[in-house]
């Protein structure tokens, strides 16, 4: 089994500093790169039938629209980097899925980037590094 790096991206600043210090480890240890985006998606939301099959439909569109817009262009950046490189594009709670896609992929190391952002809601229900740092399966390195 050859060793795999997720690195969580969305396309912001933070999850740029990530990338960069993922695919140079990647390079130094002779790892893959996993690059993992989850749009965030509630289950917690009460539908008629009718909205049920909208929100599937608008699932679908959001999930290529972040392919097209966020994975495609990183992914191409990557091209003819040397590295190993593959995509996870997931719905769900952030922290769980790419903990899902940690142990899906049997990755070695998690890298995400931090955001800075220290607003009363993640101080109450916490941040997606705070989540991680106490639940991943494997080593996770917070870029600032």
């Amino acid at each position: 089994m050859s060793k795999k790096i997720v690195v969580g991206y969305d396309g912001s600043e933070g999850a740029a500093n990530a990338l960069e210090f993922a695919a140079g480890l990647a390079k130094a240890s002779g790892a893959g790169l996993v690059i993992a985006h989850v749009l965030e998606w509630s289950p917690y939301t009460f539908l008629t039938p009718n909205e049920i099959e909208e929100r599937h439909a608008r699932r679908k569109e959001e999930l290529e629209r972040a392919d097209k817009a966020v994975l495609a262009p990183v992914l191409k950046k990557l091209e003819g980097s040397g590295l190993e490189v593959t995509s996870a594009l997931r719905y769900g709670h952030i922290a769980e899925t790419l903990i899902k896609i940690a142990e899906d992929e049997h990755v070695e190391h998690l890298v995400i980037g931090r955001t800075g952002h220290s607003s009363l809601s993640t101080r109450i229900f916490g941040s997606v590094a705070g989540s991680l740092a106490q639940a991943a399966p494997v080593p996770i390195t917070i870029v600032p």
